[in-house]
């Protein structure tokens, strides 16, 4: 309606609808007609004019908008392997570094490895304790499920003697120290883990620009805030810890009345989480200039972030405003949640085999001997890979997560072997088409869109650069899962309803365009949340 216009242009509301209706009615549009009833314009669409921009649909990545964003995900610890939360983060960080990238920013994908800290030495003492010399070579186990096995034997043996958290806090000292016997057994189980990461890494579909590692950044983490403590921006106990105090309108106070405070240094000397995470935070905005940060990680973590931010603001760093917690719902069992203490956790790579096998038992029925076993194991990568990614994203990042495995690959219903599914058999179609000589000609497409299944196909592909930039905007993938999950689910009704290959060559020719254009749109979806494409399933 023309009401709001009504005071700024001093005239009724239906007046202005009338001018409106002629000069909207005077250019050239896409829409049929325009027509004043009463304070209201109807809009009367132009199937022939509508259907023909919509077939030729692109979906081009927007324009650079000049702005760089850092996209922090994954931050693995260098004593276990990734597990299935590490595939929600991955999933997760991929997805909005690919998402933002389509919409026009510079995207510099960041992984923030933590290789040092007391979790870390915890895997060490374990080995040099109770390993006997074993390496992944002599076991034949991949490098970070080897060492990932003796953090949990570390936890098992500290509760029948406890005097080993003892000797791991020592083992931590020694470590800053420099003490030789001590880096070496860490640079030998880290060069384990890492060289098992980057094996996952590929397998999954991760991929970084820049890689910073916790050891080579602390001790820078541990000058600022020293230097934070001379300014008096940060608190020195008697006890040589350093704090940050909290302010109290934003985080309240202890029940003492005094405030709370974010730790930046122990008593010991040695550095926490939050002094690298400083450190790293001062080195981005150095190396990249950077519009905004993100930072993937669980929401048991948004407390900390907050704090953190706070604490980067409390320093003087103008950019503080502009770092944003991407927080992420943690991912349970269908009985229980993960705990890697105690080794009861989907490790990523040995979900991804299960799945995998599920997908096998798919594909062979009947194609086994006709697909070979080397078609049949690329087939099943790619849609299980989709079906854990997909199901990862489906929902918003901050809903919890119970992964079940047989409804993640189903062929039917809200998965991504579904939406995989309709791009292979619309491509399918197209190809069926070609050979039948039915082309996909600029023709006037006065025959098609004249049924509701064509015309909710065309409002999806309209609204689908909309839906990328919306999940651009709000951080949150599940926004595009959506959008091509409904856009396949469309696709199959008007599919199952409305044939393509037909007698009427036009028609058949404007379907198979519509259908070609739809295939385009699943497939950039698809891409987005870091998904790949099958011609045949």
């Amino acid at each position: 309606g023309c009401f709001l216009f009504a005071k700024q242009f001093k005239k009724s509301p239906t007046e202005i609808a009338k001018e409106l209706a002629k000069k909207l009615e005077e250019k050239n549009s896409d829409f049929a007609q325009f027509s004043a009833v009463g304070p209201y314009i109807n809009l009367k669409i132009d199937n022939q004019k509508l259907f023909k921009n919509i077939c030729r649909e692109k979906l081009k990545p927007f324009k650079k908008n000049g702005q760089t964003v850092m996209v922090e995900y994954l931050s693995p610890n260098t004593n276990k392997p990734l597990h299935i939360g590490h595939l929600r983060n991955g999933s997760t960080g991929m997805a909005m570094s690919l998402i933002l990238e389509f919409t026009g920013y510079n995207v510099v994908k960041a992984n923030l490895v933590n290789d040092r800290g007391i979790h870390i030495c915890k895997s060490m003492l374990a080995w040099q304790k109770f390993g006997k010399g074993a390496t992944p070579e002599s076991t034949g186990i991949k490098g970070d499920h080897f060492v990932g096995d003796y953090y949990v034997l570390f936890s098992e043996k500290s509760k029948q003697d406890p005097s080993l958290l003892d000797e791991v806090q020592v083992m931590l000292k020694k470590w800053e120290e420099g003490d030789p016997e001590v880096i070496k057994i860490w640079k030998m189980m880290n060069a384990w883990v890492l060289a098992g990461f980057k094996d996952s890494y590929k397998k999954i579909g991760l991929e970084f620009d820049i890689e910073y590692l916790e050891s080579e950044i602390y001790k820078s983490g541990k000058e600022i805030v020293k230097e934070g403590a001379k300014r008096g921006i940060l608190v020195e106990e008697d006890s040589g810890a350093l704090f940050y105090m909290l302010p109290k309108k934003e985080f309240g106070e202890n029940e003492d009345g005094t405030f709370k405070k974010l730790t930046l240094l122990r008593e010991n000397g040695t550095s926490v989480y939050a002094t690298q995470d400083i450190a790293v935070a001062a080195k981005k905005a150095i190396d990249y200039k950077l519009d905004a940060s993100i930072y993937v990680v669980g929401e048991e973590q948004e407390y900390y972030f907050k704090t953190l931010f706070a604490a980067l603001q409390g320093l003087g760093y103008s950019w503080a405003d502009r770092c944003y917690h991407l927080a992420y719902g943690m991912v349970d069992l269908p009985d229980g949640k993960m705990k890697s203490r105690e080794g009861n956790v989907i490790d990523a790579d040995d979900l991804i085999k299960d799945v995998v096998a599920l997908a096998k038992k798919e594909i062979r029925i009947g194609d086994e001997e006709k697909l070979g076993q080397r078609e049949i194991n690329s087939r099943a990568t790619k849609i299980s890979l989709g079906a854990i990614k997909f199901f990862l994203l489906r929902t918003g990042p901050k809903n919890k997560i119970t992964f079940k495995i047989k409804e993640s690959i189903a062929f039917d219903g809200f998965t991504g072997t579904y939406v995989q599914y309709a791009y292979t058999r619309a491509k399918g179609i197209v190809r069926k088409a070609e050979s039948a000589g039915i082309m996909d000609t600029e023709s006037s497409f006065h025959l098609i869109g004249n049924n509701p299944e064509e015309r909710l196909l065309a409002q999806q592909i309209i609204l689908f650069s909309e839906k990328i930039e919306k999940a651009a905007e709000t951080y949150n993938p599940s926004v595009v899962a959506n959008a091509v999950y409904n856009l396949a689910k469309t696709f199959h009704k008007f599919y199952n309803e409305h044939p393509v290959i037909t007698e009427e060559t036009e028609l058949a020719s404007q379907r198979l365009a519509l259908i070609s254009t739809t295939a385009k749109i699943i497939e950039t979806g698809l891409g987005l949340l870091g998904i790949e494409t099958l011609e045949n399933m």
